[in-house]
């Protein structure tokens, strides 16, 4: 079966999902605290790349994350963030939010081989 059957018998799936743990924050919190991250469509993350020269891993980080809300008006005034992404910065240390920007970058096919050559035999 040549390419153009394969493809035009087949579904895209949805964007990949995967869950993270974030270490300091699961002891901090006595228990643990998972980020559910989504990989971005090409469109959102052209968008985030030319709108968002500042904190651009922030907003990559927000753009990919299902759970938690981080939108939620109870986690915002708990934590005194007017924003999303002031929250995301008083939460999180710089390094976690870098580790999870680059995840959902992955998710998204950045930062991975995605391809392989085909030798001639």
């Amino acid at each position: 079966m040549d390419t153009m059957e394969l493809l035009l018998k087949t579904d895209i799936p949805n964007m990949p999902e995967k869950e993270y743990k974030l270490k300091r924050l699961s002891s901090v919190c006595g228990g643990p605290v998972i980020f559910k991250l989504r990989g971005l469509p090409y469109s959102r993350a052209t968008e985030l790349t030319k709108s968002q020269k500042d904190d651009l891993n922030v907003h990559i980080l927000l753009a990919g994350t299902i759970e938690p809300n981080l939108k939620d008006p109870e986690l915002l005034a708990k934590f005194n963030a007017v924003t999303p992404a002031e929250l995301v910065k008083k939460l999180l240390l710089p390094g976690e939010i870098e580790d999870l920007s680059r995840c959902v970058e992955k998710l998204s096919g950045y930062r991975d081989v995605t391809i392989e050559e085909i030798k001639k035999k």
